[in-house]
């Protein structure tokens, strides 16, 4: 109880959001932020990430450096996972809140989103990871033998909740914007869609009570495969599917909380906006970006620089249409962002030298829809 009480209270909302741009409005245009939804909640065109870095001191104080001077800097989106690192990760970022708040940051002036599904080994991989999940997870109540898959993920809503109650502790924050069930296709090949969905049927209708609880404000799902693969394809998601789920949770007459779709998204793994293969129920078939944006739900990309690839190797269609950019990572973070549908383009960042390419993109107008298509007419 005692814990819970210190934590900090409040999230993300219309007025301190509001607050945050205008900090910037010397600095920063404008256009880099953009309304979540129907909230007027503003948030950041480029957010940080946490997922890279070793398990170690001089990784957590980096992170913790590198969220605290985004937050100082207009970057007001901040993304972690309870696995991320070993579970260092979100201390880190609590560590950076605390640095920047004391700077004068405000809590409703910022937006966290952590993840769950991924096993949390707190003391590094075991060397006998059966054992750890009967002990640390079977043991307690957490998840069973079936809720496992490929030995490293657990869908359960006890599991959920539990890492939920983790990255809060850690980060210090009573609410979290946003909770991501991370990479939930990973099941499918063991036990099929159907008894997926039924699975995340019971996370979602934990997630709503989180919800309910003050522990959360809304929720979604983080993918890697899902939403770019065709719809013919055994890990496909269908984004009708997801809401359906949602909609059952929360009840007749009762408005679900699910809001925000990660999936990767760079010049190197455009599906998500090429490939049309989401029937939305509103007369069309659309990419899974376009889908979402129709069926009301935030887009955030991650792998933007494609594990770093895109930021040591040049794109020949991007460096043409960016001439004015320094660098390959720069082009590669605005190629992104500037995606029409994308919400917030999400960086891993474990190096403080690399938040200067986040920044310095920040600086520049997304770019217009017409010089952006000309990238993929070159790429033909």
């Amino acid at each position: 109880m005692n814990a819970e009480k210190s934590l900090i209270p409040g999230a993300a909302n219309s007025e301190g959001s509001k607050s945050y741009v205008a900090r910037f409005q010397d600095r920063l245009a404008e256009a880099h932020f953009s309304d979540f939804l129907n909230t007027r909640i503003k948030l950041s065109s480029l957010g940080v990430g946490t997922f890279p870095g070793a398990a170690d001191d001089v990784t957590d104080v980096a992170v913790a450096a590198i969220v605290a001077q985004a937050l100082q800097s207009g970057i007001n989106v901040i993304d972690t996972g309870a696995h991320y690192r070993y579970g260092r990760a979100p201390r880190a970022v609590g560590a950076g809140i605390a640095r920047a708040m004391a700077g004068g940051i405000r809590r409703e002036e910022f937006f966290v989103l952590g993840k769950g599904g991924f096993l949390t080994y707190p003391e590094g991989r075991p060397e006998d990871p059966e054992a750890f999940f009967r002990d640390e997870i079977e043991a307690k109540g957490l998840g069973k033998g079936e809720d496992l898959a490929r030995g490293v993920h657990c869908l359960s809503p006890e599991y959920l909740l539990w890492q939920l109650d983790q990255v809060r502790q850690q980060t210090g924050l009573e609410t979290l914007d946003v909770f991501l069930v991370d990479q939930p296709e990973v099941h499918i090949p063991l036990i099929g869609k159907e008894r997926m969905h039924q699975k995340l049927l019971a996370v979602f209708t934990a997630l709503e009570e989180a919800v309910r609880a003050g522990k959360l404000r809304y929720y979604g799902i983080s993918t890697f495969h899902a939403c770019r693969v065709e719809t013919d394809h055994p890990l496909f998601q269908s984004l009708t599917s997801l809401i359906g789920l949602a909609e059952k949770t929360a009840g007749q007459g009762n408005r679900h909380h699910l809001r925000v779709v990660q999936m990767p998204f760079n010049a190197l793994m455009p599906e998500a906006y090429t490939r049309f293969s989401q029937v939305t129920g509103q007369g069309n078939i659309a990419s899974t970006i376009q889908a979402a944006f129709q069926l009301k739900l935030t887009v955030m990309a991650s792998h933007s620089l494609g594990k770093g690839l895109l930021a040591r190797e040049e794109v020949p269609a991007l460096q043409a249409a960016m001439p004015e950019l320094a660098n390959a990572a720069q082009r590669a973070l605005q190629f992104v962002r500037s995606t029409p549908g994308v919400g917030t383009t999400l960086v891993g960042l474990s190096d403080p030298a690399h938040l200067a390419d986040l920044l310095a993109v920040a600086q520049n107008l997304p770019l217009p829809k017409e010089r952006y298509l000309t990238m993929y007419e070159k790429e033909q």
